[in-house]
């Protein structure tokens, strides 16, 4: 479910605010290179403000996740969650006063991508603390090569096989959705908000797992 928020997200931010990646940021540095190098159609400040709010979020997971070291981690999953949730839902809240035609007003822009790259850093940042294997739910390369390299054709065990066919379906399915959303509606809010309520439901259906009891281990 948090893979197919990537989807969505991704969707949002491409499709809606003018060809840039606010949980992608692979491919957001691709852009970004496009635009310095003048090719028509990309922007440089998109890509940056992406990019900075991308790592404060991280930042904010890294110091979030250290304070939760030996709390249960319901407790640390919830938080994330609520904060992620919270940075979604506020940006499909500013998204009712964008216009994705025009890609008007500006601070509306500007503040959707800082909203979203600040909820998907934080969740890169909180799922690499958490250390499971085969489980990025942003980022596929590793994922795919994964599937290739280490199946029996490659005389390999095809270790996670269903975790990473999982993840690429996941977050495929989420691009399908939220660009469906968006060409259809015209609108970021209705991905948005969705994205707000898997991410909470899907960290909720983890929570309630005996296991979550546990201490988190950073």
């Amino acid at each position: 479910m948090l893979s197919l928020t990537t989807g969505l997200v991704d969707a949002a931010s491409v499709l809606g605010l003018g060809k840039v990646f606010t949980a992608n940021m692979t491919g957001n540095v691709v852009f970004l290179g496009f635009a310095l190098a003048g090719t028509p159609g990309f922007v440089v400040a998109p890509g940056l403000v992406a990019l900075v709010t991308f790592m404060i979020g991280a930042l904010v997971a890294g110091r979030i996740g250290k304070s939760m070291g030996g709390r249960p981690l319901r407790r640390w999953l919830l938080t994330a969650a609520f904060f992620e949730a919270a940075l979604l839902w506020g940006a499909a809240a500013i998204a009712l006063r964008f216009d994705v035609a025009d890609q008007a007003p500006h601070w509306a822009l500007y503040a959707i991508i800082a909203a979203t790259a600040i909820a998907m850093g934080f969740r890169n940042a909180t799922i690499r603390q958490l250390k499971v294997p085969d489980l990025t739910t942003t980022v596929l390369t590793l994922t795919i090569t994964g599937i290739a390299a280490d199946s029996t054709l490659a005389g390999g065990g095809n270790p996670n096989w269903g975790r990473r066919i999982g993840s690429v379906a996941a977050i495929l399915g989420g691009a399908v959705l939220g660009a469906l959303l968006v060409v259809r509606t015209g609108s970021l809010v209705i991905p948005l908000i969705l994205a707000g309520v898997l991410v909470l439901v899907g960290t909720a259906l983890c929570a309630v797992h005996p296991s979550a009891l546990e201490p988190a281990k950073t």
